[in-house]
């Protein structure tokens, strides 16, 4: 059972580099961050059962973004990440850094694809970008 409750608010930061980063929090709609360890079969003659141990890192990170335009907003500041290695970082909450509220960053990140028109009639235009892959840290202090 949960023992705190917290209204997800999540602060979503994207770059080139980390100290190029754009906040981009006013058009993140949504943030999953997925942190992988890939499974290695390490099962040995004479075993009884499969045996595996940790492999590579293989994060992933899904952010819903409200589509836009201008200069540092969302279109302007992911189109020229497209085929290139980049830094990502999230936030449970939009507060201090903190153990309750760890920064997630994914450094050398790789973002594949960019929807450059995702329009319907009478609808807010979002977009659902994947950065894949990167260096998974969690800061919990500033």
């Amino acid at each position: 059972m949960s023992t705190t409750t917290y209204l997800s608010n999540p602060e979503f930061n994207v770059g080139a580099a980390v100290g190029s980063k754009v906040n981009l929090t006013n058009q993140c709609k949504s943030a999953v961050l997925t942190r992988t360890i890939e499974a290695l079969e390490s099962t040995a003659f004479g075993s009884t059962d499969r045996v595996y141990t940790s492999g590579l890192g293989n994060h992933q990170l899904v952010v819903t973004l409200l589509m836009s335009y201008p200069a540092s907003e969302a279109y302007a500041t992911l189109a020229p990440l497209v085929g290139t290695q980049c830094y990502v970082d999230v936030k449970p909450t939009s507060g201090t850094t903190s153990a309750t509220n760890p920064l997630i960053s994914l450094t050398n990140t790789y973002l594949e694809s960019l929807d450059v028109v995702n329009a319907n009639l009478g609808e807010l235009s979002e977009i659902q970008v994947t950065f894949m892959g990167g260096t998974y840290a969690a800061a919990t202090g500033t």
